[in-house]
């Protein structure tokens, strides 16, 4: 797709008959899912707003992390309570990161600051100062959004690095050394190339490209390892997030305007569902998708904002 405007086609999600009843089915192709009908079963009583993230480690765990009393729930995949953590220190959940070894990066917007624990569950570092945003314009961090992670050994990147969007002030990502030392920053408020309106989401493909959700530009910015522009995917539906694909050349994609889609990396439609209009209906999206993930079985895994509570599994068919 490359610079070039792309216009997003709507692939019906159909009934099909399988023992036990009629099911839905979304996407198509190799990339088709059934949604999970009341997956999410939380302990009773327990209440959720908004939930902004979702992640899968390689245990098959499932984190929730929200907005609520219990921000960072862990599931089993059929959506069962094991565990929490974070209370106390999470306050404002928005974006979720599990690297290769288990460890979860959680950026909580208006503490200002990405929480690192470890996989048992213990707080091991904090990026940034609790409840305060910096005090000039372009420094970390002003409301960040989400982070990832990048090692020698993801993609044969040249050095291992943690990048994190910011954000709903700031209008920057940094790149940081893996323990936190601040290596470089880009981006200023605009709609040009390397400009933001809201760097939502930065993820790394296995080519070492980085991927800036671009919210309210409509757009997926591309750059390399230093923040050197390199290309963009307009005319999306307010991208929130995106996940690759760890075996294939495709990217899913959260979009707050009732949208997941799922690309080729060159830029070619593979699926999406949702027609851009609020939905009550199990597989559509009733306030806006904003967090994706996908677990190592394939199963797509899509949480919501605007609505408390929310959250959908679409299992692999």
């Amino acid at each position: 797709m490359g610079a070039a405007i792309c216009e997003l086609t709507w692939h019906e999600a159909r009934n099909f008959q399988k023992e036990g009843g009629l099911r839905l089915a979304f996407g198509s192709g190799k990339y088709k899912f059934e949604v999970v009908e009341g997956w999410f079963k939380p302990p009773k009583g327990w209440n959720f707003g908004w939930i902004p993230a979702v992640a899968c480690d390689l245990q098959g765990r499932v984190f929730v992390y929200s907005r609520s009393e219990h921000p960072l729930v862990i599931l089993d995949p059929d959506g069962n309570f094991i565990d929490e953590w974070g209370v106390g220190v999470l306050k404002d959940a928005h974006g979720i990161w599990i690297d290769a070894e288990g460890n979860v990066y959680c950026t909580d917007r208006n503490s200002h600051c990405v929480f690192k624990f470890n996989p048992k569950g213990e707080l091991v570092m904090t990026l940034g100062t609790p409840g305060k945003p910096s005090e000039r314009d372009g420094e970390p961090f002003n409301a960040p959004t989400d982070a990832v992670t990048v090692k020698p050994n993801d993609g044969n990147a040249p050095v291992a690095a943690l990048f994190v969007s910011d954000g709903y002030r700031n209008f920057r990502v940094h790149k940081f050394t893996p323990d936190g030392q601040l290596i470089k920053s880009w981006g200023r408020q605009g709609s040009g190339p390397g400009e933001f309106n809201l760097p939502h989401c930065v993820r790394v493909d296995r080519y070492n490209r980085v991927w800036v959700c671009d919210r309210e530009n409509r757009r997926i910015q591309i750059f390399d390892l230093e923040g050197n522009y390199l290309t963009e995917w307009r005319n999306l539906l307010r991208p929130n997030s995106l996940f690759f694909d760890p075996h294939d050349d495709v990217v899913y994609i959260a979009e707050l305007e009732h949208r997941v889609s799922i690309w080729t990396l060159d830029g070619e439609l593979i699926a999406s569902w949702g027609d851009g209009k609020p939905s009550e209906k199990a597989g559509e999206f009733l306030g806006g998708p904003h967090g994706i993930w996908v677990d190592a079985h394939g199963n797509l895994y899509v949480s919501e904002v605007l609505v408390n509570g929310r959250i959908q599994k679409f299992v692999r068919v």
